[in-house]
């Protein structure tokens, strides 16, 4: 068995493999075995990896099984203590992993870290997917040191003490190999987008802490896959954010939240429809609303079980207040204006 596994996933990635996994390998050769895991790419990413980084080991999968999936049967294929997901867009720097594995090793209670994540482009501010580690308010927003909504800071060292966290993003994630498989993965069902959140959510409910190492430090693109104003991206964070509340949430607030969002998605529907003239958003959150009603009975199982495994206090599960009225009403937009 390996100590540490990375396992970076791509799909036609060949430009930033060829980019970025040259840092990978310098600054991890020693802690980590690397592996790339590909979705059955149509590009040159196989060859690349043949003839350009042979040390790589090749996990082929037959077909795009998406981010959740994709790393579920990846994962399957590898012996390790922890695996490391890691986006194939992401420099990373060196001796970063010696913080992260020290800290795990030390803290058998914690199942999760992530390190500091800044912009390849602006390389002193953080970055949208986790910057310095991610929170859900009680409505299940997410947001994050150092980036709430669109709202993105500078790095100014005001983040880098470590952190106990809700949610580690899945751009850098270093998880327990037997915690992984104890909570059953990523859920595939989500395809991609708030899978990581839903599955860290899924850990805490059964009494494991998660946490962000800022001493830790890499450099990530974001959006590869897809951008932010696409509406299949809006698409998949509005139903999967209401499943993983419909999953995870404490039975005496289900109903509740519920209703609110019922209230607050369709808000944000017409608000990005009338004040922004966006169509295909809008489209989106009443498609997803409606595809979210219709398969929620498909984890009424799934809710049942992640209930019975609950040990955690629910007062520790999120941030007591609605994002949106401190963000808009408030003008609180940084993390440290919400008064965490």
């Amino acid at each position: 068995m390996d100590k540490l596994a990375i396992v970076i996933l791509n799909w036609n990635g060949a430009k930033m493999l060829r980019q970025y996994l040259p840092s990978v390998l310098e600054y991890s050769r020693d802690e980590a075995v690397v592996y790339v895991a590909d979705n059955a790419s149509t590009d040159e990413s196989i060859t690349l990896l043949k003839e350009l980084f042979p040390e790589v080991k090749l996990i082929l999968l037959e077909k795009n099984w998406g981010f959740a999936e994709g790393y579920n049967k990846a994962l399957e294929q590898v012996d390790a203590e922890y695996y490391l997901l890691l986006n194939s867009d992401i420099e990373v720097t060196k001796g970063w992993l010696t913080p992260l594995l020290a800290f795990m090793d030390a803290h058998a209670e914690v199942a999760a870290c992530q390190p500091k994540l800044l912009s390849i482009y602006q390389r002193d501010s953080f970055e949208y997917a986790g910057a310095c580690g991610g929170y859900l308010d009680r409505y299940g927003y997410p947001f994050c040191r150092g980036r709430v909504f669109d709202v993105v800071e500078k790095d100014q060292g005001q983040y880098d003490e470590p952190a106990k966290i809700h949610w580690a993003t899945g751009a850098a994630l270093l998880v327990r190999a037997r915690i992984y498989k104890e909570v059953g993965g990523l859920d595939s069902r989500f395809f991609a987008h708030q899978e990581e959140i839903e599955m860290c959510w899924r850990m805490r409910i059964r009494g494991y802490q998660l946490y962000c190492l800022p001493e830790s430090k890499v450099y990530h693109v974001g959006g590869g896959t897809l951008p932010k104003s696409n509406p299949m991206k809006t698409y998949l964070n509005f139903r999967n954010n209401l499943t993983m509340l419909y999953k995870c949430l404490p039975e005496k607030d289900l109903k509740p939240v519920m209703r609110w969002r019922w209230f607050l998605d369709y808000l944000a529907a017409f608000q990005t429809l009338l004040l922004k003239r966006n169509v295909g958003d809008f489209k989106a959150i009443f498609r997803a609303r409606r595809d979210f009603k219709r398969w929620r009975r498909d984890f009424k199982n799934d809710r049942q079980q992640i209930q019975q495994s609950r040990v955690a206090a629910h007062d520790a599960e999120f941030a007591p207040f609605l994002l949106l009225w401190r963000y808009y009403a408030k003008g609180c937009k940084t993390f440290s204006q919400l008064g965490q």
